[in-house]
This record gives C-alpha cells, sequence and structure tokens, in this order.
C-alpha cells in the first residue's frame, strides 16, 4: 500500500490557478483505505473546487489509479473526460504518472506521496519499505531498520532508546527493540551478529 497525504486545498488550488474545466481521478485502492481519494473524497473534492470558482467536467474511480490501461478505459468510467483540459489525479505519484501516460492534457497530483506501507490485524502500517533497491528485509525478521528507524540505522540501536520507544519519536515503538524480539520468538538471533555494510544509492 502506497501511503499518501492530502495537500492543503489552498495548495490544490494554486496548482491549479490557471487550469479549468477540471476531471478528477480518485483511486479505489490505497488512497480510499487512507481516506486521500476514494469516492467521498472525490465527491469533497468536486465540490470545493466548483465553489471556488472552477467548472469540473466530472469524475471517475478506477480500481486503481496506478494500473490505468489506456485513454478509452477512463471513458468508459466516464465520457465527460473528453471535455476536459486537465485532469487532478488523487492518489500517489505512481498514479498521476500512469495517467499522465494515457491522458495528453495537464495533469496534477492532490496527494503527496509518503512512503510504502501495509494492513494488516486491522491496523494501517505506514513507513514499511522505503523501496531502496538493496533489499535485505529478511535479515532482520521481517522488519525493515531503514524505513522504520528514523536514523536508518541498519546495525543496532542508537542507545536512545527509552523503554522501548524512540528518542526520535517517542510515540512510536522503537523499531531495534521490536527486531530483536522478533528474532527471540524465531530463533534467529544469531542474525544480528551481522555487520550491515551502508546501502549504496548510486545510480547503476
Amino acid at each position: 500500500m502506497i501511503i499518501t497525504s492530502a495537500k492543503p486545498f489552498e495548495e490544490i488550488l494554486e496548482l491549479l490557478k490557471n487550469e479549468d474545466y477540471i476531471f478528477v481521478i480518485g483511486c479505489n485502492v490505497c488512497a480510499a483505505k487512507l481516506k486521500t481519494g476514494g469516492e467521498p473524497e472525490v465527491l469533497e473534492m468536486c465540490r470545493r473546487l466548483e465553489e471556488s470558482g472552477k467548472h469540473v467536467v466530472g469524475w471517475a474511480l478506477p480500481t486503481a489509479a496506478c494500473s490505468i490501461r489506456s485513454y478509452e478505459t477512463l471513458l468508459e468510467k466516464n465520457d465527460k473526460l473528453d471535455e476536459a483540459l486537465c485532469v487532478l489525479v488523487m492518489g500517489c505519484g505512481s498514479g498521476v504518472s500512469a495517467v499522465a501516460n494515457v491522458v495528453d492534457l495537464p495533469i496534477y497530483g492532490s496527494n503527496n506521496t509518503l512512503s510504502l506501507g501495509g494492513s494488516s490485524g486491522g491496523k494501517l502500517l505506514s513507513s514499511q519499505c522505503v523501496m531502496c533497491g538493496d533489499c535485505t528485509i529478511s535479515e532482520f525478521g521481517g522488519l525493515c531498520p531503514k524505513a522504520q528507524c528514523p536514523k536508518g540505522l541498519l546495525n543496532g540501536p542508537c542507545g536512545g532508546a527509552v523503554d522501548g520507544k524512540c528518542e526520535v519519536d517517542s510515540e512510536k515503538d522503537c523499531v531495534w527493540s521490536l527486531i530483536y524480539e522478533r528474532l527471540k520468538k524465531i530463533h534467529r538471533l544469531d542474525l544480528l551478529y551481522t555487520i550491515h555494510a551502508p546501502k549504496e544509492h548510486a545510480f547503476k
């Protein structure tokens, strides 16, 4: 699940200041779960844009904004797209890019893309992965310290945690405490003795 947050409406209006006849596209997967681009949010966006003097020609809610097959599949959702002069996508950056690949109009995104997360046990899990391209998560019991430690530490905790809570964000569990408990539970504490080199982020 891609974690997004909605941009302030004033920022969206600024993005659209020279645009009109807007078509709004939501996302019925990640953005819907996060309430940043499901049907209620799309309808509210349309209402607010209209109240601000913009013309909204229509809207559509594909299953996932990041997997748009063609312009024609969007037209099947709502043929008012043909009347649009620009498109506002209420999804993640991938969704904005996917729509831009099939729609030859100015494309704008209403959300900020934050991280790769998930949903488990009825809870939303944010910052589960930073998509670094060099995945070593299996060596940490399935928990990624690069994503979940504010300092990105790969070789154990910083020493600042108090009662299992992160020193940077005291509301958050120290991921290294969670990694230790997880490895202990699965009888793999030996993995803690591995020294990990810094991640290589240079383009190859």
